[in-house]
């Protein structure tokens, strides 16, 4: 039996980047696909830190995350999943969406402007010019 193909949510914690679930909700709904959900972690350590203990506490925080919000989504009746992969948020985000059963990458992006954005982009324009499946994005404003 064939696995359905799934929306990949990339999730980094922040409100704005949570704006696009509802519209996941209408997308999964309508096309009954599963939810993929995704939290990329990466810890920036300083000098004195331990790196390891510093890994493992992003970890942490990314899965209790995903585990919430795996729990919201369920409890509406979706099929969810959730996963969280340590790394650079584009290269994994990329990764993440060449599996098979990824039909759809779904994601909220920020308005930048100014140097910054000249310089570094934004990861969702970034995955958007790179990414092995379509791309769903929703701007957040305010």
């Amino acid at each position: 039996m064939e696995k359905k193909e799934r929306i990949l949510v990339p999730l980094d914690g922040s409100d704005c980047a949570e704006r696009i679930i509802s519209k996941v909700e209408e997308l999964a709904e309508r096309s009954e696909e599963g939810i993929c959900l995704l939290r990329v972690a990466l810890a920036h350590t300083f000098l004195g830190v331990d790196q390891t203990e510093a890994q493992v506490g992003v970890v942490r925080e990314a899965e209790e995350y995903l585990h919430d919000m795996e729990g919201r989504l369920k409890a509406k009746g979706f099929d969810v999943d959730a996963h969280v992969r340590y790394g650079k948020e584009v290269e994994e985000i990329l990764e993440h969406a060449a599996q098979k059963e990824i039909g759809l990458i779904a994601m909220s992006t920020r308005r930048h402007n100014g140097v910054r954005h000249f310089f570094r982009g934004c990861v969702a324009e970034k995955v958007l010019r790179r990414a092995p499946k379509p791309v769903f994005l929703v701007q957040c404003t305010g």
